[in-house]
């Protein structure tokens, strides 16, 4: 292996790490959800750690960047009125973030939820 091959694995390898380390978490009225169901018209069923499921919707400015699928880990923040029921998808979680998360406990009443 050559110098410059061992140097672009060392790279790549500091690169994976630092997105473990910079994970953004919910901030204020943010709360972590599960999407259960697409519906269509980019709103979806997310099941929320708050024990509440709501409507909620990608907004404008991220339709094009955030593909979300169900079973996707995801910040919810809910709406000012109807918060109870409705919500925006601020950010979509990747599967290394999700370990993270669940190896240091941010996941687990999701997790004891997805037993029933």
């Amino acid at each position: 292996m050559s110098k410059k091959e061992q140097a672009k694995r060392d790279a790549a390898r500091q690169a994976a790490e630092e997105e473990i380390r910079r994970i953004r978490l919910p901030k204020g009225e943010e709360t972590l959800g599960i999407v259960d169901q697409r519906v269509g018209g980019s709103r979806m069923f997310v099941r929320c750690l708050d024990g509440k499921q709501r409507v909620c919707r990608i907004p404008g400015r991220l339709k094009k960047r955030l593909w979300v699928r169900e079973r996707d880990i995801v910040i919810i923040e809910p709406w000012e009125f109807g918060g109870d029921e409705k919500g925006d998808v601020i950010l979509k979680y990747r599967p290394n973030q999700v370990s993270w998360l669940r190896k240091n406990g941010y996941l687990r009443t999701l997790e004891e939820a997805d037993e029933f």
